[in-house]
């Protein structure tokens, strides 16, 4: 009896707020995918001045996503404290501006270099790909040098704001590898302090199960609600 990642993660924690960042060049269209995974539908806008907060559901996650504009996606300065704690990095090209590919690689590849995205997952959303003569995801990849950044979960979407093709495919894949590194990130800290081997050794223990559970709910999640213990019991088949 096993669980995936994903839906052990659900079992596990009850709504968690993460952190996404919506970088890009001006005009790639990141407030247009922003709105359409928010609201489902595309919505006229108008280029970001300063950055825009808004909050957007997805499964039992609520992503809170930073828009920043222009003027914050080259202002270095400013990159650490608009970085903190931020989960994801979704970073939006125009597939059919060819002539600023090499400038959002450069923008990219320093935003990759802040010491507070250095084991962030990467999103990359090739938008625009109803455009003729749009570059496909491939020749993005090679053009932006993913294969060299040193953050190991990035992926790249080919996307089209404007249809809808894209922008839920990348979301979900996003919502699954977060999922799977805080999983991990758990399991870890559990085998840190014994904590899978007591819940395999007395499962059997109701008594001694129970003060597994409370060692673990207190010493690791202090800030996050613990589920039924069947779900935990559930954690130990998983090994």
């Amino acid at each position: 009896m096993g669980l995936s990642f994903t839906k052990l993660f659900s079992l596990l924690f009850a709504k968690k707020e993460m952190k996404i960042l919506f970088v890009g060049l001006d005009a790639a269209g990141k407030t247009t995918i922003l709105y359409k995974l928010k609201l489902g539908e595309i919505v006229e806008t108008v280029p970001t001045i300063g950055f825009t907060v808004e909050t957007m559901e997805y499964k039992d996650i609520n992503f809170i996503a930073w828009d920043l504009g222009a003027y914050q996606t080259r202002s270095e300065p400013l990159w650490r404290h608009l970085f903190k704690d931020a989960h994801g990095l979704i970073f939006v090209i125009d597939s059919g501006d060819r002539e600023r590919l090499i400038e959002a690689r450069d923008v990219l590849q320093r935003m990759l270099n802040v010491e507070e995205l250095r084991d962030t997952v990467l999103l990359v959303y090739a938008n625009k790909q109803d455009l003729p003569h749009a570059m496909t995801a491939t020749e993005i990849t090679e053009k932006l040098d993913l294969h060299s950044i040193r953050q190991s979960h990035w992926h790249i979407e080919s996307t089209c704001a404007t249809s809808g093709e894209g922008p839920y495919e990348g979301l979900e894949w996003l919502y699954n590898t977060i999922s799977k590194k805080v999983m991990l990130s758990l399991f870890h800290c559990m085998i840190e302090k014994d904590i899978v081997l007591s819940l395999i050794l007395f499962k059997d223990d109701a008594g001694l199960m129970e003060k597994s559970l409370r060692t673990f709910e207190l010493n690791l999640m202090p800030t996050w609600r613990c589920c039924a213990s069947s779900y935990l019991y559930d954690l130990c088949c998983v090994v």
